[in-house]
């Protein structure tokens, strides 16, 4: 049976640093404020000439060298994303014209903080399906462009940035798949706990919510998860939550159990990026070495419409 498996990684943040002590001339706060409470202390911020969907394109341009394939090999692209204001032509349309591609299928996906580990699973479901070979999934946001600058529970926590997979057809061989089953919902009652609306849209959270969701009822799903990818907690290599915040990552990564895993806190660098959170993390742990090839890696996403999907893949 033909299954899937991601063989690259790339990422893309713009150059600007935006700093606590540079926060702390714009609102009420202070370095220690936002240390101690989101364990953040930087974050990257894109300029006007910056958009979402170039972001997309360096991220997905890295992804694909990385595989050594052409843009024109592409069949599928997605793109998660909850900044693109304009409805059309979509992201996944602006990547695939900007990066030179034939003729692929593309998609837009926005389920916000877990676009992208729904962008995987869809890419997955396509090419076990017949309809894809050779997917780019790519999950960015601009969420400066959606801060509200003068709310300090906010606005310290999101930064900029994208992440990249490319995700090709492989057998299904030794009962491992390359990305495992998905397990995927939501909380809809809950659902406005994060918000981006308004015009101009503005984001916005129920913060002490989403916190007693994400570290009470989200570990179970978690091991789940793992479960149904026939993979034991302590045999992950790498635990690659939403960046989300630290005081939400440390006590879920914890409380599911990978104790031999390398837990990835790219947050406290990069602030919160929605979807680029997670590629962009695993990129980076990948391109330091910090996991090695073919290892156990739990994805799992998390937050806006408290929706959630996870899978554990195999290490590009």
């Amino acid at each position: 049976m033909t299954g899937s498996r991601v063989v690259a990684l790339g990422h893309y943040q713009p150059a600007k640093v935006l700093t606590n002590d540079d926060l702390a001339a714009l609102v009420d706060t202070s370095d220690e404020w936002i240390t101690s409470r989101v364990g953040i202390k930087t974050r990257h911020v894109g300029g006007p000439d910056e958009p979402v969907d170039e972001m997309a394109a360096h991220a997905g341009a890295k992804a694909l060298a990385a595989a050594g394939l052409q843009p024109a090999e592409v069949d599928l692209v997605l793109v998660a994303t909850s900044t693109a204001i304009d409805r059309s032509p979509s992201m996944s349309a602006r990547v695939a014209a900007r990066l030179g591609m034939g003729s692929p299928a593309v998609m837009d996906i926005n389920v916000v903080c877990s676009g992208f580990t729904h962008a995987l699973a869809t890419a997955d479901h396509a090419i076990r399906a017949g309809a894809a070979e050779r997917v780019l999934v790519i999950g960015a946001d601009k969420m400066a462009d959606i801060a509200d600058w003068t709310d300090r529970t906010t606005c310290v926590l999101l930064g900029d940035g994208a992440g990249a997979a490319v995700v090709v057809a492989e057998p299904d061989g030794d009962g491992r798949p390359g990305i495992g089953p998905v397990l995927w919902g939501s909380v809809p009652e809950m659902g406005n706990a994060v918000r981006i609306e308004g015009t101009p849209p503005r984001f916005a959270q129920e913060g002490q919510s989403v916190y007693r969701w994400a570290t009470t009822q989200l570990p179970p799903i978690a091991r789940k998860v793992c479960e149904k990818a026939g993979v034991a907690p302590e045999e992950l290599g790498a635990v690659v939550l939403h960046q989300a915040n630290l005081r939400i990552i440390e006590p879920v990564a914890r409380k599911i159990g990978a104790v031999n895993a390398v837990i990835a806190r790219d947050v406290v660098d990069s602030g919160n990026t929605s979807a680029a959170s997670i590629p962009m993390a695993l990129s980076k742990l990948v391109e330091r070495g910090e996991v090695h090839s073919g290892a156990p890696v739990l994805l799992f996403g998390f937050g806006g419409n408290l929706s959630y999907a996870g899978q554990v893949i195999r290490c590009p």
